[in-house]
């Protein structure tokens, strides 16, 4: 003759019980969560923007700009020269504004119109702006806050400079102070 046990009366659950595993690992949880730490703002790595523009004037005799004497808070994000619309080599350097916003310096050898829409994300042209002591045609894409200053030289061989990003048209105006040529 087999006995089997009988079983617990707590095996067999209560909703009391229940409610007092539910809140044991509630209150677990809750603790990891708030021990967890989090991310407040993201950025990579600076990035080395002189050393880049150094390599990229004198690979392609090209007269680029960089933002140079930039004041406490700004950051280089990127730098790079790569094919970019209608086939024509572009140099990027990218900066961080204090504000979180973005500054891009985007150069080209003669420019071409769609290069332009491609660059400023087809924005409209809003003005003017006096800045370093060149008149910048403004554009602005306000669906996808890109404000864009451009410097479009129209001779042979000279370079097109556009400011870009989601900075404000004080913080482009900022960078245009700033933009010196390198010297390889």
């Amino acid at each position: 003759m087999s006995t089997t046990p009988t079983p617990s009366r707590y095996s067999m659950g209560s909703n009391a019980n229940m409610v007092r595993s539910l809140v044991v690992i509630g209150a677990l949880m809750a603790v990891i969560w708030f021990m967890t730490p989090r991310v407040n703002t993201l950025g990579g790595p600076t990035v080395d923007v002189h050393g880049t523009a150094l390599t990229v004037a004198r690979d392609s005799g090209w007269p680029i700009s960089e933002a140079v004497d930039l004041p406490e808070g700004w950051r280089t994000t990127s730098a790079r020269y790569v094919r970019s619309t209608d086939g024509l080599m572009t140099w990027h350097a990218g900066y961080q504004a204090p504000s979180g916003n973005y500054v891009a310096v985007e150069q080209t050898r003669d420019a071409t119109r769609g290069w332009v829409e491609a660059q400023t994300n087809r924005a409209r042209r809003v003005g003017e702006l006096q800045a370093a002591g060149i008149t910048w045609l403004k554009f602005e894409r306000g669906a996808k806050v890109q404000n864009s200053l451009l410097d479009r030289r129209t001779e042979s061989g000279e370079l097109t400079t556009l400011l870009t990003g989601t900075g404000t048209f004080e913080e482009l105006a900022f960078v245009a102070e700033r933009l010196e040529p390198v010297n390889p």
